[in-house]
Parts: C-alpha cells; structure tokens; sequence
C-alpha cells in the first residue's frame, strides 16, 4: 500500500502593472560660456585659440568651471565661499593677490593652483576664486599652468 500524499495549490501571482520607467540619473548640463557671459563672471581667465570655459557642477552656493580643449581639461575654476585649497602638495607662496601652491618637477618650479581671497562684502559672493590644472603631460601641462596663472578677480 502506497502512503497518501497531500496535494498543495499555490496561488497564481498577478503581475504588477507596468508604471512608466524610472527616471533617468540627473546629469548636469554643460554650457559653453559665450563673452557676454564669461564677462559677468567674478573672475578673468585669458582663453587661448580653441579652448572653451564651460560651466560644471553647480551647488547651492558654488561654482565650478572648466578650461577645455576637444573634451580635454586643462584647469578647474571654483568660485564659492570655501574652496577645499590646497589640492596639490608643495611650496604655498604669498603674491600678486593670491596664494600659490609651486612644486618642483623635473628642476622646474611649476605653480599648480591659485586661490584668491575675495574681501567679506555682505551680499558680494564668491568669497573665493580656486584655480588648479589637471595632471596633464608634456606641453599641454605647461599650456594648462599659463591659463591657471591668468585668472584673476574682478
């Protein structure tokens, strides 16, 4: 004789309906700053023949700008109350208005990134202008340390 066995029904699962996708990952907007626009900034960058000055990763109080070529970074550009100065490690220098971040590479002073500090004016922001290059090679470090050394506060 054969045991009994228990039959067991398992309820059919309705499929949820299908809502709209999710929404795709916010990705900031990049936009190439004509003239008009890179004259209102609070800062002067002198842009040499097929370079751009794009805007980047805004934050609630901040700015971040970038120097480019094709694609290619060559310099950052903070503009905000409080810039995380110094990246780069080496000599920090005191002159023409800003501080200086200069290191030697290959028996050659190089100055990797500048920070300007803006006089506390109630209602006058950036507090601070932060310029750094990117690591890049051979001549386009060199052209990426003449763009970061042109910044200026207007």
């Amino acid at each position: 004789m054969r045991p009994a066995t228990a039959s067991v029904t398992i309820p059919a699962v309705a499929a949820a309906p299908a809502g709209p996708p999710p929404p795709a990952p916010s990705v900031p907007t990049v936009t190439v700053l004509n003239p008009a626009a890179r004259a209102a900034l609070p800062f002067s960058v002198d842009l040499p023949a097929g370079f751009e000055l794009v805007t980047g990763r805004p934050g609630p109080d901040f700015r971040i700008y970038t120097v480019r070529r094709g694609g290619k970074s060559f310099v950052m550009i903070y503009a905000g109350p409080a810039s995380q100065f110094p990246i780069y490690g080496g000599e920090t220098v005191r002159a023409g208005g800003r501080t200086s971040v200069v290191v030697n590479e290959e028996g050659r002073r190089r100055a990797v990134e500048h920070l300007f500090e803006r006089p506390d004016v109630a209602g006058e922001a950036p507090k601070e202008i932060h310029a750094w290059t990117m690591s890049l090679d051979g001549p386009d470090r060199a052209l990426a340390e003449r763009i970061a050394q042109s910044v200026d506060v207007r």
